[in-house]
């Protein structure tokens, strides 16, 4: 019966997807809907896209180490990304370009527009690769073969879906989607209520759950995500897919408190795991144990259909949106073809998968890593759309000590020094002081050149 049920959910998502892929006939239907997407649809693909099984598996294994402190992780993207709805979600749409990188180069020129898009390429190359080898993690319980074996075909299947419709087939994959995952995770939460109490587990006090999770942790990834989201392709493309400023300004509000909750029910569910006594091998195998343990075998199926395709909307998104920086920052051309969209998208699926099987061991540690360049674009990006005096001075010196400082922190200070804490609080307020004085250094230089230019 599970199976039934979960093939029965797979075909109907399936179906949904690949009968709009058909309507795509142009290259700005593939890349950004045609650019009409209206509310309900948009707030359901800004959801899927950023709902993802590698924060989930991430997040969700906090649950299971530090118990209900854990539940203060959702914060980081509730604050994060209202930050983005006040600050940039009117702005990406009102500036409605094909790539967020080519913002750089109406402001600050060529050279930087193809410096942000291809370290933005890099680093959702490394998302991709994250949410590659989370999607193998959660799927290894039911289908257990060798990782490498199974994450092919996982990508496979999600190449099949998506491929040919571009942004216009996610985004009605992730419609249907975001409507069974608004059903399955308060489920979840109830049935590992039901679980049986097994073991005694330690009963950690609030000082005991925040040193095994801190606060500065917590709060510096709230800090690095307000800075990176800002510029995240994969969401200034689905901004730039609204029909209206106003629609996507909507979105972005409803779509950050909805992923609070979501984020907030994985967490849940594995700290009550954690209170009924399940000793876990690793603890990103919380849901996995969850899904195959506590859920009644009819809804098994679904289970993993529903968290395939929170994978499958994500990873497509992000590709797609690196297609994005490809033909309209990277090799830009005035005449591009759909079927070049094609071949772009199988490379990017290519190389995540090769990253995903190589080089990602700890899912949530090297997400935050990846995201060290991409913070570091903070002050060019607010500064381009609110400060009339920067300048492509102040963005480079800005980016330089933001990488830098990044790498830094990482370097010597490393994980275990909780260089997150040193990198956001330190990092941010040098960003944009080196950007902001090196602008008015080049503003001052050009003054004096100008002055002296009408002197007789």
């Amino acid at each position: 019966m599970g199976i039934i049920s979960g093939l029965l959910c797979f075909l109907l998502i399936a179906f949904y997807s690949l009968r709009n892929s058909r309507r795509v006939k142009s290259q700005d239907e593939y890349l950004l809907a045609g650019r009409h997407t209206k509310l309900l649809p948009l707030v359901a693909t800004l959801v899927m896209t950023e709902f993802n099984t590698g924060t989930l598996i991430s997040f969700s294994s906090l649950g299971y180490l530090a118990g209900y402190w854990a539940l203060a992780m959702p914060f980081i993207f509730l604050i994060g990304l209202l930050f983005y709805t006040l600050t940039v979600a009117k702005k990406w749409k009102q500036f409605n370009g094909v790539s967020v990188a080519h913002f750089f180069a109406l402001r600050y020129g060529r050279k930087l527009e193809l410096l942000v898009a291809v370290v933005l390429f890099l680093a959702m190359l490394g998302f991709s690769a994250a949410y590659i080898k989370s999607l193998t993690l959660l799927m290894l319980p039911l289908i257990p073969i060798a990782a490498p074996l199974l994450s092919a075909g996982l990508v496979i299947i999600i190449l099949f879906l998506t491929l040919r419709g571009g942004l216009s087939s996610i985004i009605a994959l992730d419609l249907l989607s975001f409507i069974f995952v608004l059903v399955f995770f308060p489920l979840l939460v109830y049935f590992s209520f039901k679980l049986p109490q097994l073991n005694a587990m330690p009963d950690y006090n609030l000082v005991q759950m925040q040193l095994l999770l801190p606060p500065k942790f917590i709060i510096s990834l709230t800090i690095l995500t307000m800075f990176s989201y800002i510029i995240a392709p994969w969401y200034g493309q689905k901004i730039v897919a609204a029909k209206t400023p106003q629609t996507a300004y909507l979105a972005a509000a409803i779509a950050a408190v909805i992923i609070f909750l979501l984020y907030g029910l994985g967490i849940l569910a594995t700290a009550i795991l954690r209170q009924k006594g399940v000793h876990l091998a690793d603890i990103q195998l919380g849901l996995p144990y969850l899904i195959h343990n506590a859920l009644p075998h009819e809804l098994q199926g679904v289970a993993y259909v529903v968290l395939f395709f929170v994978a499958a909307s994500t990873l497509a998104g992000v590709w797609n949106a690196m297609v994005t920086l490809i033909v309209g920052s990277i090799f830009k051309s005035d005449r591009p073809k759909l079927n070049s969209n094609l071949l772009w998208v199988l490379l990017c699926a290519i190389g995540a998968y090769v990253i995903a099987n190589t080089l990602i061991d700890n899912i949530l540690n090297k997400m935050i890593l990846f995201n060290i360049p991409i913070v570091a674009f903070a002050f060019a990006l607010l500064a381009g759309f609110y400060w009339k005096r920067a300048n492509s001075l102040g963005a480079y010196v800005s980016i330089v000590v933001g990488i830098a400082w990044g790498v830094f922190c990482y370097l010597y200070i490393g994980e275990k020094g909780n260089y997150t804490w040193y990198w956001a609080v330190y990092g941010v307020p040098l960003i944009f002081l080196s950007g902001v004085i090196g602008s008015l250094i080049l503003t001052d230089r050009e003054n004096t050149k100008l002055h002296k230019s009408k002197k007789p």
